[in-house]
């Protein structure tokens, strides 16, 4: 279920980047700045675009599936993250080879210089 709600959020994220970057940039945020002032924000004319109903509805299904997500990710006791390694199993066992193991010959103790 989480897997699958996490799947979708990663659609509706993408989908919500491309919309945002697909809108025409008119300066000032909220039509500040512009000739129309706030009395035209909230107009039947500035929220009919397309692009501005498809980003709200977006932003909306966004910020539900992540309360979503965190609301059901509250309840595990394990904190897991997708940059978590699993740590390597160490393996116990005897080689297969009958035949005794060679000896490693010991480390030296300074740096090594190569002699010509």
């Amino acid at each position: 279920m989480i897997t699958v709600l996490l799947i979708i959020h990663l659609f509706v994220t993408l989908a919500l980047i491309g919309i945002v970057l697909i809108q025409r940039s008119e300066g000032g945020g909220l039509g500040i700045g512009s000739s129309q002032g706030m009395g035209s924000f909230m107009s039947g004319r500035g929220t009919a675009n397309l692009l501005t109903r498809t980003t709200a509805i977006l932003g909306t299904v966004f910020f539900g599936l992540s309360l979503t997500l965190a609301i059901l990710n509250k309840g595990t006791s394990v904190q897991r993250s997708i940059l978590d390694v699993p740590a390597p199993t160490a393996t116990t066992s005897a080689p297969a080879s009958s035949a005794p193991a060679t000896p490693v010959p010991a480390a030296p103790n300074g740096p090594v210089v190569p002699t010509k």
